[in-house]
């Protein structure tokens, strides 16, 4: 692995994460609040599926992709399990009841998650700086998180921030598999395969789930960001910039995320951005650039264990 295809995968890495970040703002959107719900959770999930899907036929018929070989279909339905069900559902379900500016946070936690799929997948062995660099950058939003999550008045538990935590395992695993076949199949067959594999579930549930009340037009906007680029074109830039610059280094990209949502959902919904959430953005960027500089080795398997 050259450097130059290190810092091409990062970039990559950094625009599917500029897509993604911008998921949980529109995710709020579509699913609407407590007080004025629009969309359902599990529409939210499995519609967009559905249109990344049809997405998908039409560019797989267009350049001609091989059908996966035969062990590739496992792989990719572990990785449809990840990022096509598990986060959707658990992260759509869970923003009825959170703001994005609370979500983006749980979001911290997803860097090492990955990192640590990755290395077991991949046989990779990181440096001790490196993982005291993502660490560090995840020990930074675990506790913005704790003191936002009180709202000022102490800690307080949700049930929705279970689901979001099991989103980020779900996401972490979904990444770290669909990395790996990008090693071997075109970063955008990955994904396409993915949903379609899905279809036979997604499809006749999203139409069991379909809204029968009037919504917003803007429900309908995220809901159609959903389905184009977090289901879709960002994966497309994701799983390159993991195949080409690594999954364990340019996992941790996914650091600058939550912050990242969190600027977006000012404009979008209105919430508020305040000195804290900024201090803490810049630490934690930090912590991204000191990690990239640290050494990561490939390991046989005997090694790395």
């Amino acid at each position: 692995m050259t450097q130059q295809q290190i810092n091409k995968g990062l970039w990559l890495g950094l625009l599917g994460i500029a897509i993604f970040a911008v998921t949980l703002p529109m995710t709020r959107l579509a699913v609407g609040t407590q007080e004025a719900p629009q969309m359902s959770g599990v529409f939210i999930a499995l519609g967009r599926a559905v249109v990344a899907a049809a997405l998908s036929a039409v560019f797989l018929l267009a350049t001609r992709a091989p059908l996966p070989q035969r062990q590739d279909w496992l792989p990719l339905a572990i990785t449809a399990g990840g990022v096509v069900f598990g986060f959707p559902l658990f992260t759509s379900i869970a923003m009825r009841y959170v703001e994005a500016m609370h979500a983006s946070v749980i979001v911290g936690v997803l860097p090492l998650a990955t990192a640590a799929v990755g290395a077991l997948l991949h046989r990779q062995r990181p440096s001790a700086g490196f993982w005291l660099c993502a660490a560090l950058g995840s020990a930074l939003v675990v506790v913005f998180a704790l003191l936002r999550s009180g709202g000022g008045a102490g800690l307080s538990i949700h049930f929705a921030d279970g689901l979001l935590l099991a989103g980020m395992l779900c996401a972490a695993i979904g990444y770290g598999y669909g990395a790996r076949l990008s090693q071997h199949m075109q970063a955008e067959h990955v994904i396409c395969w993915a949903l379609l594999i899905s279809l036979p579930l997604t499809l006749p549930f999203s139409l069991v789930n379909w809204p029968e009340a009037p919504l917003k037009a803007s429900a309908w906007a995220g809901f159609a960001y959903l389905g184009v680029f977090s289901m879709w074109l960002g994966f497309f830039a994701w799983y390159r910039g993991l195949a080409l610059g690594g999954t364990v280094r340019v996992s941790q990209v996914q650091l600058v995320q939550p912050f990242m949502s969190m600027l977006f959902a000012v404009p979008l919904l209105g919430e508020r951005l305040d000195a804290v959430t900024v201090g803490f953005s810049l630490a934690v960027i930090a912590t991204v650039f000191a990690g990239k500089k640290m050494p990561v080795h490939t390991a046989t398997w005997k090694e790395a264990t």
